[in-house]
């Protein structure tokens, strides 16, 4: 009969040979002679030995409904990243055999903080919040709710609530490198501080990339894109003597500045080099390849929905932060001051 939750050390004690030799039989790495892997493989399968791969795997359950919100004012084309998230994580889910239900919160609902219909009409079993609601509005709704909550995109103060990030802080001290590798000694900032998270935190990785390079922060340099109340775009007010290279808080809103640059006669790369972050734009908003940072979307996603299964299926464990990381992408919008 096969024993409950066999360990390799069980095999191994069975056969007289060492649990490493057991570890690598099973895993087909090189250490073992072929006649001992079969007698391991075979005793571990008379034992009933599973992996600790398959047992995650039948202790996580499937079929859960996911709810899914975003907050109206994430979901214009100029936050076409949001809905590239929310796509993802439907593929994710369906590799689970679970579904994703979508909600939109309007500002009403947040300054009200309702309940969305998600929680109200009983019809999710736990929710991922994409882009973060005004007002705490999470927070209010992680501790009002006693199901699974993850947030994606952004996070709260509390150590305790799951949620995952793209890695702004690194990713914009990499892009600000690149230009100052490029020969940009006047580098400024695009993106209204306090709007969001992760335009802070990406302006922050700015910051630690001009001071690492002994380079002044010009405040008239640093200039807003969106109303932080409402997150509706605002014109961004260029300085006449600006700097030769923007570092842009998203892709959507660099290829605005690319276009209201070229409205001034102001060329990019040629006269102004701009980056931005995400490596997502809708087609056709700029006819040039933005020079970003790529955050991996299918690990962000995946990871958010791999915490949120967990929960469902009773696994408590860590809880807090993830941060997955991207890469730098270059393309057509950074000059190399450093060429003739």
């Amino acid at each position: 009969m096969a024993k409950a939750n066999v360990k390799m050390a069980d095999i191994a004690q069975v056969l007289g040979v060492s649990t490493v030799a057991v570890s690598k039989a099973l895993a087909g790495q090189k250490g073992v002679s072929e006649e001992l892997r079969e007698r391991i493989k075979k005793t571990a399968e008379e034992m009933g030995y599973r992996s600790p791969k398959v047992l995650r795997q039948v202790k996580y359950k499937s079929g859960f409904n996911i709810g899914v919100l975003i907050c109206e004012r994430y979901v214009g084309t100029s936050e076409a990243f949001y809905w590239k998230l929310y796509q993802e994580l439907t593929a994710q889910a369906m590799k689970r055999d679970c579904f994703v239900l979508l909600e939109l919160l309007t500002e009403e609902d947040m300054n009200q903080m309702h309940m969305p219909k998600l929680v109200t009409e009983n019809k999710a079993d736990g929710l991922i919040i994409i882009g973060k609601p005004a007002n705490h509005y999470a927070s209010v709704l992680r501790h009002g709710w006693n199901r699974p909550v993850v947030y994606l995109d952004f996070y709260e103060d509390e150590l305790d609530s799951d949620a995952v990030v793209s890695n702004g802080y690194f990713g914009m001290y990499a892009l600000t490198n690149y230009l100052y590798e490029c020969g940009h000694r006047n580098i400024g900032y695009i993106g209204t501080l306090g709007a969001t998270d992760s335009i802070t935190d990406r302006y922050f990785g700015y910051c630690k990339s001009m001071m690492v390079h002994d380079l002044p922060i010009r405040p008239e340099w640093v200039l807003d894109d969106r109303d932080p109340r409402t997150g509706l775009d605002i014109p961004i007010a260029f300085p006449e003597n600006g700097p030769t290279a923007y570092v842009v808080n998203c892709d959507c809103q660099a290829a605005r500045a690319v276009r209201e640059l070229q409205e001034k006669g102001i060329r990019v790369p040629e006269d102004v080099s701009i980056v931005g972050f995400d490596d997502y734009i809708y087609p056709g908003l700029c006819d040039k390849g933005i020079t970003t940072y790529s955050a991996n979307v299918q690990d962000m996603t995946s990871v958010a929905m791999r915490m949120m299964i967990a929960r469902l299926s009773g696994e408590k464990g860590r809880t807090g932060l993830q941060v997955t990381d991207g890469r730098v992408v270059i393309r057509d919008t950074v000059r190399n001051l450093n060429e003739k």
